[in-house]
């Protein structure tokens, strides 16, 4: 498959509604089988008329006193609410290889993301291919801070409400309690299909109980690991200095001795995690931060239709 964006490429494109649709169009794949929209199980909300929406769901009372078409929004019009949540915390800063500064150099390049911006990207095309199936799409950014949401609604316009509030995200320090996240996860325990965008790097267990508290006979639940390539081959050399982002706690090392240990350690959790996700039954997916976006997302979609 020939990537149809580079990752540097879109580090400098602003335009997150452009770059999804970009990257969506040229996919030629669904999460899941389009439905036709139908009218809603509760009535939300109105919404402006687009193009291609059916006449009867046109509010004709409200265009008699209004002189404007308003089709009624429901909070559900398909059969499967899709859930966006992305992990806003600090170590979700960690930048692709290609702005990485070792000893030698004498300035950091700024071509490269973070894991953070990556992970938007990626929501926000998942968020298009939802909304060109009239699949209702919300949006759950987590971080101890701050909590970022939008409900699971469906239209043009909720879509780029969805992308306005995802581009304004920012991080806080470390991911939330589950206490915190209580009102929100039963709106996304029915039906729903769940994508959570993390590199589960994890103090405690606070991640794995957030997964588990998703997990339910009437949802679906996607595991997205986000990885750079300087954390898969450790290319440092010499005395280097590396600092949690989360506690800020700073170690000095020697690359080269610590190399043949980290790369074990590495190994290990990652096992422990991929068992994690097979006893809840989760789906594992890795997105690597230094590869194209389409083609993650195609590994990703190729991947669902032979599960199906």
């Amino acid at each position: 498959m020939q990537p149809l964006i580079d990752p540097l490429v879109l580090a400098s494109i602003k335009d997150m509604p452009l770059v999804a649709k970009t990257v969506a169009e040229g996919l030629l794949h669904g999460l899941h089988d389009s439905v036709q929209r139908g009218s809603g199980l509760e009535f939300s909300q109105y919404r402006a008329y687009e193009p291609g929406d059916a006449l009867g769901n046109i509010d004709w009372k409200l265009f008699a006193r209004s002189d404007r078409y308003f089709v009624r929004e429901a909070e559900r019009e398909s059969n499967i609410n899709i859930w966006l949540v992305l992990d806003a915390s600090a170590s979700m800063l960690q930048r692709s290889s290609e702005s990485r500064s070792d000893s030698h150099s004498k300035s950091k390049s700024n071509k490269g993301w973070h894991k953070f911006d990556y992970a938007k990207h990626l929501l926000a095309t998942i968020a298009y291919i939802a909304h060109k199936q009239s699949d209702a799409v919300g949006l759950l950014g987590l971080s101890s801070e701050s909590l970022h949401f939008s409900p699971a609604l469906t239209g043009k316009q909720h879509w780029q409400k969805l992308l306005l509030l995802l581009s304004q995200m920012s991080t806080g320090s470390v991911f939330p309690s589950p206490q915190i996240l209580q009102r929100h996860l039963s709106r996304m325990q029915s039906n729903s299909l769940i994508f959570v965008l993390s590199d589960f790097y994890q103090k405690g267990h606070e991640i794995s109980d957030f997964m588990q508290s998703v997990v339910s006979k009437r949802t679906e639940v996607i595991a997205v690991q986000l990885e750079s390539d300087d954390e898969l081959n450790f290319p440092y050399r010499g005395q280097i200095r590396f600092e949690d982002r989360e506690s800020k706690r700073q170690i000095l090392v020697s690359a080269d001795d610590v190399k043949t240990d980290y790369l074990l350690a590495r190994q290990t959790w990652q096992k422990a995690l991929i068992k994690t996700f097979n006893q809840l039954n989760v789906q594992h997916c890795i997105a690597n931060i230094d590869q194209p976006l389409d083609s993650t997302l195609h590994r990703f979609l190729a991947a669902r239709q032979k599960l199906r």
